[in-house]
């Protein structure tokens, strides 16, 4: 024969524990998905940090500088025709350096740096040329994977790109 052991019911204060911790765990499970979602990349095709079409080449004219905003660039068309993507931020502190069209010249802001239009430091202090993303060619457009950089010391022929 079995006997039954009889059970003494929960507390009102075992129960409330009971329910507040639950409610604490489902908090805290709320918690860590939103830090998990915050933390997760999210890269959409046109945004820095991914591959951007900068335009046809038809849409950049020899000899020209033009920025791409949204990917925090300079689209360089060379003399010659060939592409390099040069990224718009100075190697000495960081600084966004815009092209001085006058000047012919990319000068930062800060502290005066100074480089050519194919990044070469001109005037320190930077200590070396402009960082490049890979140009890709294609169907006559031209692509800029800025999730990629290319760091360098100097300026190279081999560095453009040609459609």
């Amino acid at each position: 024969m079995s006997e039954t052991i009889p059970t003494k019911p929960a507390s009102r204060r075992d129960f409330l524990k009971t329910v507040w911790a639950f409610f604490g765990g489902v908090a805290l499970l709320e918690t860590a998905g939103v830090f998990v979602a915050y933390l997760q990349p999210r890269l959409a095709e046109g945004e820095f940090g991914s591959l951007i079409t900068a335009g046809a080449v038809d849409d950049f004219p020899p000899n020209s500088v033009t920025h791409i905003t949204n990917g925090r660039f300079y689209i360089v068309r060379q003399p010659d025709g060939g592409f390099l993507a040069v990224y718009h931020r100075c190697t000495h502190l960081g600084c966004t350096v815009p092209w001085d069209q006058s000047a012919q010249k990319f000068i930062c802001p800060c502290h005066n740096s100074q480089f050519d239009m194919q990044g070469s430091v001109e005037n320190p202090p930077a200590p070396r040329a402009l960082d490049l993303f890979p140009v890709i060619i294609e169907d006559g457009q031209v692509k800029v994977d800025t999730g990629t950089i290319l760091q360098r010391q100097t300026y190279e022929t081999s560095q453009v790109v040609y459609p």
